[in-house]
């Protein structure tokens, strides 16, 4: 299969990606999307919250599954999952980052929060590794994680590339092992879709 960076027609490249999706398929272990699916359904049992969050399109992935973890999980005559985003509120989200800096953007917000039973969930593509010349990528989230872990509070990261610090962090982390921004990013949202309707049917059963 040729690379991303090859020079393809725009129907090369979209075989290509199409490709690249049917080949990090097989590479996705879905036996962790099980186990988040089975923890955020202990948060649901027990009444916990989840918080989402993440950076740029790993943000738009947190406020799409903010939506659908919150609408798309009720079930008639059944308690409703509690949701919260970290991601969707502009007035917040710029006086954090200009008083307390972009690290300490959604640790802040959590602590608001967070309590023993709630369940945390990151999105990012490179997992906290890496950097550019804003310097290390995502520590905003990794430090979020380390708060959430103190106070007892799942933590569930949807990485990629070879999974980065989130993989060592988080107590489940769902890994798409392609080294691709945009396939990785397709991949989270599908997934986190995935978990989201296996969550209906176990409240739906329960």
């Amino acid at each position: 299969m040729k690379t991303a960076e090859a020079k393809m027609s725009t129907r090369e490249y979209i075989s290509w990606y199409m490709d690249a999706m049917k080949q990090s398929a097989d590479q996705i272990d879905y036996g962790v999307i099980e186990k988040i699916t089975d923890a955020l359904f202990k948060v649901w049992q027990n009444g916990g919250t989840v918080y989402l969050m993440g950076n740029g399109g790993s943000a738009s992935n947190a406020s799409h599954i903010v939506n659908d973890m919150g609408k798309c999980t009720v079930v008639p005559g059944k308690k409703r999952l509690k949701v919260l985003g970290f991601t969707d509120n502009p007035s917040l989200i710029t006086a954090l980052v200009n008083d307390n800096g972009f690290d300490n953007l959604y640790s802040e917000q959590l602590l608001n929060f967070v309590k023993p039973g709630d369940a945390l969930i990151g999105f990012s593509v490179h997992g906290g590794s890496g950097r550019d010349k804003a310097g290390l990528w995502s520590q905003n989230l990794l430090k979020a994680f380390n708060i959430a872990k103190e106070n007892g509070c799942v933590t569930i990261g949807f990485s990629g590339f070879d999974g980065g610090a989130m993989k060592e962090i988080c107590d489940i982390c769902s890994v798409v092992p392609f080294p691709n921004t945009q396939i990785v990013e397709s991949w989270h949202l599908a997934l986190a879709q995935l978990v989201c309707n296996g969550l209906l049917e176990k409240i739906k059963n329960s």
